[in-house]
């Protein structure tokens, strides 16, 4: 624990589970389903970092909150699919049933609460393993993805609270397209995405010549890796990202890391080990102390081999707790 400036004390870091991100998931038979967060969950109480943190429940965004991000309409459309209780809400990978709405709005609301929690003191950092929808774009659903939570605490970080150097990572196995084109044009975020390459890998886009638009050309740094790569070809790419970050000196960071990147998803084809999860951990928590106060905020992403999504997020839980 450690005090903040109006005397109490605050968390060091934050753990966000609960029934309402479990709902997070797709009919059976889809390779998201409701058992991530439970797989999760009993990894890190074998573990005992369960105790090393906080542990909070989520809370549900208000539509006000979702269109700082995402458009009305988009917002109407998941309603009513929701209440219908069946289709889809992209072109085939994001699959509506009763209550997605509601699965969504939990996640993005959860995600603004950490928020809140660290930007009023009362927390450093935060992790949420059910979170990290870096698909959705402002006005549609897309793979796997409702609504982007990530870009609802992006634009709170930039309209609400004013700031103008805030860094993406993001180590899913798929490059994170919703973050990176709905800010292409943005030079307040700076954005490091290490992926697979390749047309073949949804959503085929992350290439190494882009690198933002406009006034933000060269904020961003895609770092495609190529079928097969391990812990070796990721750690070089990820000293390019590294060094990309500390030039650019943030306020806040926020990472993405998905589990889909490790050996055996059965969606791609990197095969990395937990390491490379608790090496960004580690830097990262260092940059945000750092630069940004501390202040960093965690979501865990895809992953579809749940032993990989526990051996790595329980690395990264590991890492916030214990890095000083």
């Amino acid at each position: 624990m450690r005090q903040h400036d109006s005397g109490a004390m605050a968390e060091d870091v934050i753990l966000f589970v609960g029934d309402a991100l479990a709902k997070y998931g797709f009919p059976a038979g889809h390779p998201l389903g409701v058992d991530r967060q439970a797989a999760f969950w009993s990894a890190a109480q074998q573990l005992n970092l369960h105790r090393r943190a906080a542990v909070r429940a989520p809370r549900a965004a208000t539509r006000g909150e979702l269109e700082r991000f995402h458009t009305a309409q988009h917002i109407g459309w998941v309603e009513s699919r929701s209440e219908a209780g069946e289709g889809y809400l992209d072109y085939g990978d994001t699959p509506a049933f009763p209550g997605v709405f509601d699965a969504g709005a939990a996640v993005a609301g959860t995600a603004l609460e950490g928020l809140e929690r660290i930007m009023a003191g009362e927390a450093a950092k935060t992790f949420q393993p059910i979170g990290g929808l870096h698909h959705a774009r402002r006005g549609q659903s897309a793979g796997f993805c409702v609504f982007n939570d990530l870009g609802v605490v992006i634009d709170t970080l930039r309209v609400r609270f004013g700031l103008d150097r805030i860094a993406y990572v993001d180590i899913d196995v798929h490059h994170g397209d919703g973050i990176f084109y709905s800010y292409e044009n943005d030079p307040s975020l700076t954005v490091v995405d290490i992926h697979e390459s390749g047309h073949f890998l949804y959503p085929g886009t992350g290439h190494a010549d882009e690198t933002g638009r406009g006034a933000a050309e060269g904020t961003k740094l895609n770092l495609p890796l190529d079928p097969g790569a391990g812990d070796r070809d990721f750690f070089a790419a990820w000293e390019r990202g590294l060094e990309h970050l500390r030039a650019r000196a943030p306020q806040f960071v926020i990472l993405q890391c998905g589990a889909d990147s490790l050996l055996g998803d059965p969606l791609a084809d990197l095969r990395l080990t937990p390491a490379a999860h608790g090496r960004v951990a580690r830097d990262l928590v260092r940059l945000a102390n750092d630069t940004a106060g501390g202040r960093m905020m965690v979501f865990g992403g895809g992953g579809y081999n749940l032993g990989n999504l526990a051996a790595a997020w329980t690395r990264v839980l590991a890492d916030l707790v214990s890095v000083d």
